[in-house]
């Protein structure tokens, strides 16, 4: 009873070790790949469920905008902006931000589940690494 307890603990933390070091290179990636495709059409249609209102399609807008780079200068920038838009065509609701980060959050939370599957599968195998290593650390010994 003892050592299974003492292999379910040791087990644990070799996942949770595994979880944190792919999730460190999963969830930047996730985010990058989030905010480059969060005007495609794929990402605008999933978004709008969540933030147009019902019988409205979903559209985006863009717009010369500028932005402010790290040395104070002003440089010339598109800006996107989701529209919610009724049968007539008539713009009834714009979101210029929360789709965005609903994209980027959607992707995060993938990239997460894909970190817990991987941090799954590699467990068993750097157990068995992290043994093995130890077992012959205690031969030299």
């Amino acid at each position: 009873m003892k050592q299974a307890t003492t292999g379910t603990i040791s087990g644990c933390l070799v996942w949770v070790i595994a979880f944190f070091i792919i999730n460190m290179c999963m969830l930047p990636i996730a985010m990058m790949i989030g905010g480059f495709t969060a005007i495609s059409d794929f990402a605008i249609e999933q978004t709008s469920k969540f933030v147009c209102p019902e019988n409205t399609t979903p559209d985006f807008r863009t717009y010369e905008t500028t932005t402010t780079d790290q040395y104070g200068n002003r440089q010339p920038s598109t800006a996107y902006v989701l529209q919610c838009k009724d049968a007539s065509g008539n713009v009834v609701k714009e979101d210029p931000v929360v789709y965005a980060f609903l994209w980027t959050g959607i992707l995060a939370a993938l990239g997460l589940i894909l970190s817990g599957i991987l941090a799954f599968v590699f467990a068993a195998p750097i157990g068995v690494l992290v043994t093995s290593l130890l077992n012959r650390i205690k031969k030299k010994s």
